[in-house]
């Protein structure tokens, strides 16, 4: 007799934390395996603060790197070159799909500083027709900053749409910030 085994995998254990920013307060969200979710808050997006805050008590590991990792990011955005990424637990980001594919592809090979085309992303993994699928896929970024949606523009060089045109400012912050230390 043929016995199948199936494996139970057992549910994420959410925490969540919050972080005042120069774009916003800013909501990570993960569990003991990673980060799940980003998320910008666009109503305090206009209050720019230099100073970062949050209360990361008894958080897992990798939420506090990632906490770590975005307050470094906003005193120097350069400065997360050197830095381990944080562990991304989405499950977008764990499939073998094509969304897992271009979020991984922007991750790995658009640095700090750096823009690309919604085509030339396309053309990066592989699939030069999918403009389109790639400006959809941004859309869907669940870890904005880490996967760092903001530095894909359009090929005229205009900016683009950042969360569906609410974080317009945002993005256009995000890439001076990460200019001017170029």
């Amino acid at each position: 007799m043929l016995h199948q085994r199936v494996s139970v995998s057992t549910p994420c254990v959410l925490q969540s934390v919050s972080l005042q920013s120069p774009v916003g307060e800013l909501q990570v969200s993960g569990c003991e395996k990673g980060v799940h979710t980003i998320t910008i808050t666009v109503e305090t997006a206009e209050r720019c603060c230099s100073d970062l805050s949050c209360h990361p008590a008894e958080l897992k590991p990798e939420l506090q790197h990632c906490v770590k990792w975005l307050q470094s990011y906003f005193r120097s955005a350069e400065s997360v070159s050197s830095l381990r990424l944080p562990v991304l637990h989405h499950q977008l980001l764990q499939e073998d799909s094509f969304t897992a594919c271009v979020l991984r592809t922007l991750q790995t090979r658009v640095p700090v500083g750096q823009t690309v085309s919604y085509k030339q992303l396309a053309e990066m993994v592989g699939n030069p027709k999918a403009i389109r699928a790639v400006g959809g896929v941004m859309r869907r970024n669940p870890v904005p900053l880490i996967v760092p949606c903001h530095r894909v523009v359009c090929s005229s060089g205009a900016s683009g749409r950042y969360m569906g045109g609410r974080g317009d400012h945002i993005k256009q912050w995000l890439l001076f910030h990460e200019r001017q230390e170029h």
